[in-house]
């Protein structure tokens, strides 16, 4: 029941992640342990797939992190011809005042700088940002990317949520805010999640039903999906779209082993 007369929401009964999750989310370094020993294996499924256009990539870290912790990522990006970009607002203490203008504006510069559209990822918190700047600037973006991202839900469906507000300065209660971060970016979106993920309720990384969304699920950790070999592929897929001619990402064949997808809920569900 919704309390203070406050406005329900589809998931707003939705759990956070118990113990068991949560301390798996130490299994975080043998992820990118993972990523090194598996760079041969990887390398030769990526190259089935097109290569980077040398098209522009923002990288938002997620909650409490910087820069630092998106440097596999971003060098995974530069591996593969595409040009990756920090987000360089030191540590994501949450939507501050100017935080999300400063995104907005860094979208407007790579846009005019490389004269293409630029890819968006979000890790966890991250991932509010990349949805959001795309909402703003739907003609500068050409595909949204989130992982383990909290869009759906109450964020009190994460374990994250005291350290938001402790960090943030503001409430988890926040009913138009809520609203906001659930409606959809009007590009192509992915949502990359993990049942297993130990901060973020899986639920809460649901895209609804649409043309333009989809969700990847992964056997990863929430600290390790940025590192994960599983969540690296599917990003490499996803960029390599056409965005005139986006289509959902296939699990047949042999990533039927690997990967689930297609699992989309009716939106107000």
């Amino acid at each position: 029941m919704p309390r203070d007369g406050a406005q329900q929401f589809p998931g707003d009964d939705l759990k956070a992640p118990n113990a068991l999750l949560l301390m798996l989310e130490g299994r975080a370094p043998w992820e990118l342990a993972a990523m090194l020993a598996s760079t041969p294996v990887l390398n030769r499924a990526l190259d089935k797939l097109p290569p980077g256009d040398g098209h522009p990539v923002l990288v938002f870290p997620g909650l409490a992190a910087a820069d630092f912790t998106t440097v596999p990522l971003r060098n995974f990006l530069r591996d593969r011809g595409y040009v990756p970009y920090p987000w360089e607002q030191g540590f994501n203490f949450g939507p501050r005042d100017g935080v999300l203008q400063r995104c907005v504006e860094t979208v407007d510069g790579l846009h005019q700088r490389h004269r293409k559209p630029v890819s968006l990822i979000g890790w966890s918190l991250g991932g509010v940002y990349a949805r959001e700047v795309a909402k703003e600037r739907p003609h500068q973006t050409r595909c949204v990317i989130t992982l383990g991202t909290p869009f759906t839900g109450h964020p009190r469906a994460t374990n994250a949520w005291r350290l938001y507000e402790w960090v943030s300065g503001q409430s988890v209660h926040d009913p138009a805010l809520l609203e906001q971060v659930r409606r959809p970016p009007p590009v192509p979106t992915t949502s990359i999640y993990s049942r297993t993920d130990g901060v973020v309720a899986w639920q809460c990384s649901i895209n609804d039903e649409s043309p333009l969304a989809e969700n990847i699920e992964v056997h990863a950790s929430h600290i390790g999906m940025g590192m994960n070999p599983l969540a690296l592929y599917a990003i490499a897929d996803r960029l390599a779209q056409d965005p005139a001619h986006w289509h959902r990402f296939a699990t047949g064949g042999v990533r039927k082993w690997f990967f689930k997808g297609g699992f989309l809920k009716t939106a107000g569900a």
